[in-house]
This record gives structure tokens, C-alpha cells and sequence, in this order.
């Protein structure tokens, strides 16, 4: 019985995503790296195909947080995010199928020219209200309120749905993976994956708990210092532990993180990012994502290079879990070319 057998979930993505291995890819860098085969094997876990609107992580995440909006008896999904937000578009995708109203928050100006995962919010209906960066929390908040005022029911969704509701959706995919892997006899030896808002590497972390997995889960941080993004992670994975059933309070110290990333801020695309998506693209025919997949896997592949202690242990197979997000690949054709 699956691990969130006991939560109320509500069915969004096509699960599920596809595990495979990277044989281009591997033998480039085997190459690069002047590595004897087999050195290494890179794998992905394919959630960019979880359909929902292009797809993407969220949609795992969204599959509680909307069983637990209808539930609760509310009819419009609010939340927040940069103009570009991956979660915001699954968002406003999933409101619509579940009958919902979508209302989103987003940091800074309307674009000129709607384009990316902005057109898409559009495309969905949802309703905008636009406020700086810094405030964009608290204008969600605001909003709650402005709507339960006008007699709407709104259910709150934080930052890329990153609370114990939403992470359970990846402690599922933790269980969805270990199947896979068990059938291609390919069991990893560590996962690395983007991590922003936390949700996804938290609820990553639950699971093998509650599996009783011992994995190492890098998580390349994309916005965050390393020692505030170990707490959020730590905090979330405890409580989605506890919403799992399976209790267990996780220490900073336990979090695997690297902040060598950051380049020159969130969205900001910078060489890193370019040879990133490039080489997975001129390898595999896989686009990565200019916010966080490039970032993420840039981190990874420079890991292999220079840090392999960065996993805590000696690894030969990796998993490198594909976020989503390429819709965003468009508004930022001008840093790409």
C-alpha cells in the first residue's frame, strides 16, 4: 500500500514519469572527465512529463493540496510566485480542472508581450494581482482576506506548494522511484534535484524515511544560502514525516545542500545555466529549464567534476530529478542565444 495510502488526493498527473538512463550524455562527460567506462550513469526521472499543463513537480504537489482545497469546501486556489513561476501555471491548470477559481500573486510588472508560463496563466484564466518581490507573501495574505470579505472560500498555497500537504507528493514519487529502479535493476546510489522553495527535496527526504531508504538527496539550492535552506528543508521534511505517519524531526546537519550555484541571483541566466541546458540538449534531446533545472543540473555536472564528496559517500549511479519548467525557456530566449 502506497505510502500516502491515508491522504485524500486528487488525480492530476500522468504517473508514472518515465526513469531512464542518459547513454549520450554519460559517455560525453566519460570523455570530458577522461573516465574509464563504466565510471559512472547518470539517470532521469522525468517529471517535466507529468502532463498537467506542459507538466512539472507540482502537479505531484497539487494533487494533495487541491484534495485538500475541495475537502475543506473552497472554491478558488490562491498563490504566489516570479512572473515566470512553473508553480503558478500548474496552478492555475489544475484550478480549472477541479472546477476551481485561480487567483495569483506575482512579483514585479506586467510583461509587454505575454510569453512563457505568463501566456499560460492567461491562456488559464487565472486573475493577477501584481506587487514587488519582497511583498508578495503578504499580498497573498491580503488577498485571503480580501476574498473570504467578498464571501469567496480560498485555500492558501505558499510558495511552489511547499508545505507538509504538498511534499507528500513527493514522498509518493520517493516510492514511485524505488519501484522503478527495482524492475530496471538499477537501484541509485543518490538523487540531486533543484531546490528553492524546499517542498520537493523535503518531501524526497520524508519518504526514504518512511521507506527506510538510505539515500543521499543533494539538493542544489537555486536562490537560497546553504544554511537557511538546510532549515527549511529540515523543518518541512519533519513535518510531512509526521503527516506520513511516520514521525521523525530531521536536523539541519542531516540535509544535503549546495549553495555553490547562485550565480548572480534567481532567473539570472548565467554560463552555468547555458552549457547546462545545451548539453543536455545536444546530448539527449531533453530541455532543461532556464530558473532551475539548468542551475540544478550545471551544479550536478560540476560536482562529478570537481566535488564528489558533495554526496557524503561514493557514488557510480545518479539520479537527476527533472523538474520541469521549459515553457520559461521561451521568455528568456534573448540570455539563451
Amino acid at each position: 500500500m502506497p505510502i500516502t495510502a491515508h491522504l485524500p488526493r486528487y488525480p492530476l498527473a500522468f504517473l508514472p514519469t518515465p526513469l531512464h538512463p542518459l547513454p549520450r550524455l554519460n559517455e560525453t562527460l566519460r570523455q570530458e572527465f577522461q573516465l574509464p567506462a563504466p565510471s559512472f550513469q547518470l539517470l532521469v526521472k522525468r517529471d517535466d512529463q507529468t502532463g498537467l499543463a506542459t507538466g512539472g513537480n507540482k502537479t505531484r504537489k497539487l494533487e494533495f493540496l487541491v484534495a485538500d482545497a475541495l475537502a475543506l469546501g473552497c472554491d478558488t486556489l490562491i498563490t504566489t510566485g516570479a512572473t515566470q513561476s512553473n508553480h503558478c501555471r500548474q496552478t492555475a491548470a489544475a484550478a480549472i480542472h477541479a472546477g476551481l477559481r485561480c487567483e495569483l500573486v506575482l512579483g514585479g510588472q506586467p510583461p509587454e508581450s505575454p510569453n512563457g508560463n505568463y501566456l499560460l496563466d492567461q491562456l488559464f484564466g487565472a486573475t493577477f494581482h501584481w506587487t514587488t518581490r519582497e511583498n508578495r507573501l503578504n499580498r497573498l495574505h491580503e488577498l485571503a482576506g480580501e476574498l473570504r470579505a467578498a464571501g469567496r472560500r480560498p485555500y492558501f498555497i505558499t510558495y511552489g506548494g511547499s508545505d507538509p500537504v504538498g511534499a507528500c507528493g513527493y514522498a509518493l514519487a520517493l516510492e514511485e522511484l524505488r519501484e522503478q529502479a527495482m524492475a530496471l535493476h538499477a537501484e541509485p546510489d543518490a538523487i540531486v534535484v533543484a531546490s528553492s522553495s524546499g517542498g520537493t527535496q523535503a518531501g524526497l527526504v520524508a519518504g526514504a524515511w518512511a521507506l527506510d531508504w538510505d539515500i543521499p538527496i543533494l539538493g542544489i539550492s537555486i536562490d537560497e544560502t546553504e544554511a537557511h535552506l538546510q532549515g527549511l528543508v529540515a523543518d518541512l521534511a519533519s513535518q510531512t514525516a509526521e503527516r506520513l505517519g511516520k514521525p521523525r524531526h530531521f536536523t539541519p546537519a542531516e540535509i544535503l545542500v549546495s549553495a555553490d550555484y547562485l550565480g548572480a541571483g534567481y532567473g539570472v541566466v548565467g554560463d552555468l545555466e547555458r552549457t547546462a541546458i545545451r548539453l543536455m540538449a545536444q546530448t539527449e534531446g531533453i530541455l532543461l529549464d532556464p530558473v532551475y533545472t539548468g542551475r540544478a543540473f550545471g551544479g550536478l555536472v560540476d560536482a562529478l567534476r570537481n566535488r564528489p564528496d558533495r554526496f557524503g559517500k561514493p557514488v557510480r549511479s545518479i539520479v537527476f530529478w527533472h523538474t520541469g519548467g521549459s515553457p520559461a525557456l521561451f521568455a528568456y530566449a534573448s540570455d539563451l542565444t
